[in-house]
């Protein structure tokens, strides 16, 4: 009836693209405003209001506290507890460091794992017998395995782990002696914030802490202790033996307001959630580093920045596979840069796996591998006899590239495996062939988009690719750039860097060969003209 107003509609799915684009978008926005909630939670507290008639929750400090450090092999047994240190004039808003020396028991020395109990209580008997009493116990002792020292790796042992990673021992050899770690601080916190809670208001992260004391009809809290692991770092750990009968603890004290413990609190469930995704604990020391060591507008500013690189992750996928979906013809696509960027994925993918590396890195990237031999399988399904001329000089322009490129990389390459097996420490065949596959995949990856800019340059045209897909790579791209300043690289110093170039290429050559009406658009369409006297398509 109106035909002008359903000449311009789009077509081929454009709408399910644009609603699919629109929904990640929203979910990115709600996401992004649920963690800003979640934060403002934290900052503010909303206290009790006595004049609404609210039933509140007061805290509870002591008139002349003490603070008392015991050691102990197990917190719940009192008659095993050996003072350490005591505070006999405690001020709990003053700030303190104590140098102490700790004896270590017999069972301490032989593996065993030793307990460090506070209490902050009041009067001189022992701080369990009062009532109003507040204790934290922290563990002062960790574990790891270490291979026996002299024992060398020979190259006959089938196994790939890193020397400073958990692995289970290689058949016949001798398994990883147990090593004990000592905690050599203790970073003790208390919230002096005189905040009143509401009885039904009082948020579920305080309430694990929170011991309540009743005193004429009136309820109050005791004191909210925490011992920051974040402070706790790998450098602070000393290695004990039998013959250590004597380490050195620095005992360290500062208040906090209760917005920061409820922060520090929830920052270790999250180092927890990370131990639980298979985090090494050489991993969890570096996110420490970040926590600790970043100002706190640079660290928020980068957490922006991981979400938004999500979401041009997501859209980039997404159009990848939608461009894919409906390809029908090779013309101006390189399949050689196809199958070079799905062997290296699945180098890396393999790489990982045999690493150990936690899922929140595996499961990404087990999804690209098999995105990208989806893709590889659709590049080579279009059979030869169905070539039209602009395929052939595709697909010679191709080979010729991979041929010029294959004359920088095979001497280089050979150069590299040659050093390595006679210069550098291997533990196995398998670990000599694997290291060096890995080190060539990181270092020459982004030279897999080469062989698509010699077609791209001989066909004077770059219309046969999707814009939006190197758009949004890009992006990411630039933001992990950005990040890999902050944060430690998970895989490779080099990976973050290996698309860079390949993209500013791509941007010059967008710009060297602009789009005209004559030539072929993408997805391999060509420009429909419309006939002389219709201003539609029927």
């Amino acid at each position: 009836m109106f035909p002008s107003c359903y000449s311009n509609l789009p077509k081929n799915g454009a709408y399910a693209n644009t609603s699919v684009t629109k929904v990640a978008v929203g979910v990115f926005v709600v996401y992004v405003l649920h963690t800003c909630w979640v934060l403002y939670g934290f900052v503010y507290t909303k206290p009790c209001d006595t004049n609404r008639g609210d039933s509140c929750i007061t805290p509870y400090f002591a008139e002349n506290p003490q603070l008392s450090i015991f050691v102990t092999l197990d917190p719940s047994d009192v008659e095993g507890h050996s003072l350490l240190h005591q505070e006999n004039e405690f001020d709990i808003f003053t700030k303190f460091q104590r140098e102490v020396n700790v004896p270590l028991p017999e069972a301490t020395r032989s593996n065993g794992t030793l307990f460090a109990v506070i209490y902050v209580h009041s009067g001189s008997a022992a701080p369990w017998e009062d009532s109003r009493h507040a204790s934290y116990a922290i563990r002062l002792t960790s574990y790891t395995t270490r291979h026996p020292p002299g024992m060398t790796a020979s190259l006959n042992e089938d196994t790939a782990q890193e020397e400073d990673e958990e692995q289970q021992p290689a058949p016949g050899s001798v398994p990883p002696a147990p090593v004990s770690l000592w905690h050599s601080r203790l970073c003790l916190s208390i919230m002096a914030e005189k905040f009143s809670f509401s009885r039904g208001a009082v948020p579920s992260d305080v309430r694990r802490y929170m011991k309540v004391v009743e005193d004429e009809k009136k309820k109050m809290y005791l004191p909210f202790m925490l011992v920051d692991e974040l402070q706790i770092r790998m450098k602070d750990f000393l290695e004990i033996n039998e013959s250590t009968t004597e380490v050195h603890l620095t005992v360290t004290y500062e208040n906090i307001s209760l917005r920061t413990f409820r922060l520090w609190s929830h920052m270790r469930d999250v180092i927890f959630s990370l131990k639980h995704f298979g985090f090494t604990e050489h991993q969890v020391d570096e996110f420490k580093g970040v926590i600790t060591d970043t100002n706190v507008c640079i660290l928020a500013l980068t957490i922006f920045a991981a979400i938004l690189n999500l979401l041009f992750e997501f859209l980039a996928i997404k159009n990848d596979i939608s461009f894919w979906r409906k390809k029908t013809t090779m013309a101006g696509m390189s399949k050689r840069s196809v199958l070079w960027r799905c062997f290296s994925t699945l180098v890396i993918f393999l790489h990982l796996l045999v690493k150990q590396t936690n899922w929140l890195l595996l499961v990404p990237t087990g999804m690209g591998v098999v995105l990208e031999l989806w893709k590889l399988k659709k590049a080579f399904s279009i059979q030869d006899d169905k070539f039209d001329e602009p395929e052939r000089l595709t697909t010679g322009y191709d080979s010729q590239g991979m041929r010029f490129l294959s004359y920088l990389l095979c001497p280089v390459c050979i150069s590299g495996v040659t050093y390595s097996l006679l210069y550098l420490k291997n533990k196995s065949w398998y670990s000599w062939f694997l290291s060096s596959i890995i080190t060539g995949v990181y270092a020459f990856c982004f030279l897999s988009g080469c062989p698509q800019l010699y077609v791209n340059y001989k066909l004077k045209s770059v219309e046969h690719l999707q814009s939006s897909i190197y758009m949004y790579k890009g992006l990411s791209t630039f933001i992990n750039d950005i990040l890999s300043t902050v944060l430690t690289v998970p895989t490779h110093p080099l990976a973050c860097f290996r698309d860079d170039v390949i993209f500013l290429l791509h941007l010059y050559q967008r710009r060297l060969y602009p789009a005209r009406k004559t030539r072929g658009r993408e997805y391999g369409a060509c420009c429909r003209q419309r006939l002389k006297g219709k201003p539609h398509e029927d």
